[in-house]
C-alpha cells in the first residue's frame, strides 16, 4: 500500500477487523460523556487522503460522513493544503481578529464571486466565531434588530445547532429535554416531509396545506401567532433525515415571507458549497434568501462560519455581534482554495452526477429489501429511511421506523470499511456525505458495501426471529 490510499488499496486489504486499542479505551475514560460519533464509529484515525482514512490498526475505510459534509474536497486536498502552507510560510498573522488582510479580503472576495449576482451585489458579510451554530446565532440577533421583532418560526425536523439559542430552533426533542430556559417564542411549523407528510396528505396537496397553514399563521389577527423576526429553515434537512423541501414549497416560502416582509434565513451550513449538485441548496428553487449562514465547506477542513444578508438588514451596532476567533487565515487561505477548486473543476455538477449514480443503485436495492423505505436527497446529500415492513403502515402505507435495522445496517458498513451516520426520526436514516471528489468507481464500491450491509443485517434479524421461535 504505500503511502497511497485509494480504491485498489480499498479492495485489497484484509477483512476489516474492528479492534479496541489504548486510544480508544483513553478516550472512553477521560472524554466527556456527551461525545457522540464514538459510540457509533469506534475507530483512532491516524492518516487520511482523499475519501480513505486509516486506522491505527492500518484498515482502511471510505468515507462518507467527511466531517458531516464538511470535507467536500475530501481529506487533504493537495490545494487546500498547500494555500494553508502558503500563509504558515508567509510570516503573515493567524489570528488578527476582525482585522482585515489580503488572505481574508481575497475569501470575501471568492465567497462574493460564486454568489447569486443578485444577492452579491447587495451582500454584507459578518464573520463568526468558527462553528455554524454561532453564524446561526448572530443571524437571530440581526433580524431581531433589523425588524424589532422577537420570534422566530422555524420547522419541525430541523437542525441549526447546539448552542442555546440554535437549540431552541431544533427540531429533536432529545438534546432539549434537560435544558430549561431556551430562547423563549420560536414557533415550531410542519415540514414538508412527503414521505411522512404531517397533513397525511403527502404531494402537491400537502405542500399546498403547508404553504396554507404558514400564511394563515402570517395573515390570520387571530392566529395567536405575532408577525416573526424571520422563519429560519434548511432546503434539505440534514440530520433531520435528508429530507429536501420541494422546490414549489420553497418558492412559495420565498414569496409569503417577501409579502409579509419577514426574513427568509436558510441555513446552508451542510448543503451550502457543491453538496447537492448547486453550489447553494436554494439554487435549486430559483429563490434568494435575505440571510444566507454558511460554515463546514467553506473552511477547506477547518473551523469558519459566516453569515451573508441582504444590506437592507444591516442595522446592528458596532460589537454586536463579536468572537475572539472569527480571523482565522488558515481557513480562509483553505476556503479559498476550495472555492475555487469547486467552482473550476466543476465539482457541483460532478457531485450531481455521481448522487444521481448512488442514488440509481440504492433504489434498485429497494426492490430486493423493503425494509429500505424510501431514498431521497439531492447530489451527494442521500439517506435511505429504514422501516419495519413487518408492522403495521400508517393510512398513506408507510411503515414505522427501524432504528434498529439501521444501527445494524450502520454497524455491518462500518465492517465493510465505510464510514456512513444515521439521521432523522428515531436515528432511523443511514445518511450518505461522501466527498465531492468521488469517483464512480468509488460509488460503486460504496453500492456494494452497503449492499452487503443490508444483506448481514436482515440475516442477523433472521437469526434473532429463530431464535425467539426455538425458545418459545
Amino acid at each position: 500500500m504505500g503511502d497511497s490510499l485509494n480504491l485498489e488499496a480499498f479492495t485489497q486489504q484484509a477483512p476489516i477487523r474492528l479492534e479496541s486499542n489504548d486510544y480508544l479505551t483513553r478516550q472512553e475514560h477521560l472524554e466527556s460523556n456527551a461525545r457522540s460519533y464514538p459510540r457509533r464509529i469506534p475507530l483512532a484515525l491516524k492518516k487520511a487522503q482523499g475519501i480513505y482514512l486509516q486506522d491505527t490498526t492500518g484498515q482502511l475505510f471510505i468515507d462518507c460522513l467527511a466531517g458531516a459534509g464538511t470535507l467536500v474536497l475530501g481529506h487533504n486536498h493537495p490545494n487546500t493544503v498547500a494555500a494553508m502552507r502558503k500563509v504558515l510560510d508567509s510570516g503573515m498573522p493567524l489570528h488578527t481578529l476582525d482585522l482585515t488582510t489580503p488572505v481574508k479580503d481575497r475569501f470575501i472576495n471568492d465567497l462574493f464571486s460564486v454568489l447569486p449576482p443578485e444577492l452579491s451585489e447587495r451582500a454584507r458579510i459578518q464573520f463568526c466565531s468558527p462553528s455554524g451554530a454561532d453564524a446561526i446565532e448572530a443571524a437571530l440577533k440581526l433580524v431581531k434588530t433589523a425588524t424589532g421583532r422577537r420570534g422566530i418560526f422555524a420547522f419541525s425536523g430541523g437542525y441549526h445547532g447546539m448552542t442555546h439559542g440554535a437549540l431552541a430552533l431544533m427540531g429533536n426533542l432529545g438534546p432539549k429535554r434537560p435544558i430549561s430556559g431556551l430562547m423563549p417564542e420560536v414557533h415550531f411549523l410542519p415540514f414538508p416531509y412527503d414521505y411522512r407528510c404531517p397533513f397525511g396528505l403527502g404531494g402537491e396537496q400537502g405542500i399546498d396545506a403547508s404553504l396554507n397553514y404558514i400564511r394563515h399563521l402570517l395573515t390570520d389577527p387571530e392566529s395567536g401567532v405575532p408577525t416573526p423576526a424571520a422563519i429560519v429553515v434548511e432546503a434539505v434537512q440534514g440530520e433531520g433525515g435528508v429530507i429536501p423541501a420541494p422546490l414549489r414549497w420553497l418558492q412559495g416560502l420565498r414569496e409569503l415571507t417577501r409579502e409579509r416582509h419577514v426574513p427568509l434565513i436558510i441555513d446552508e451550513v451542510q448543503t451550502g458549497i457543491g453538496r447537492t449538485g448547486r453550489l447553494f441548496a436554494f439554487e435549486h428553487a430559483g429563490i434568494l434568501p435575505d440571510v444566507l449562514v454558511l460554515s463546514k465547506a467553506i473552511g477547506g477542513g477547518l473551523p469558519l462560519s459566516v453569515v451573508v444578508y441582504d444590506a437592507e438588514l444591516d442595522r446592528w451596532e458596532p460589537g454586536a455581534h463579536a468572537g475572539t476567533f472569527r480571523g482565522n487565515q488558515l481557513a480562509m487561505a483553505a476556503g479559498s482554495a476550495t472555492l475555487t477548486t469547486i467552482v473550476r473543476e466543476h465539482l457541483a455538477t460532478h457531485a450531481q452526477h455521481m448522487g444521481d449514480r448512488l442514488r440509481q443503485q440504492l433504489v434498485a436495492l429497494q426492490t430486493h429489501y423493503p425494509a429500505l423505505g424510501e431514498v431521497r436527497g439531492l447530489g451527494l446529500m442521500l439517506g435511505v429511511e429504514i422501516v419495519n415492513p413487518h408492522d403495521e403502515p400508517d393510512p398513506r402505507g408507510c411503515f414505522p421506523a427501524d432504528s434498529g435495522m439501521a444501527q445494524r445496517i450502520q454497524r455491518h458498513c462500518l465492517n465493510n470499511g465505510v464510514i456512513v451516520e444515521l439521521g432523522g426520526r428515531f436515528g432511523s436514516t443511514v445518511r450518505f456525505l461522501p466527498p465531492l471528489i468521488i469517483s464512480e468507481q468509488e460509488v460503486d464500491q460504496v453500492a456494494r458495501s452497503f449492499a452487503s450491509a443490508v444483506e448481514a443485517a436482515h440475516a442477523d434479524r433472521r437469526l434473532r426471529d429463530r431464535l425467539v421461535r426455538s425458545v418459545g
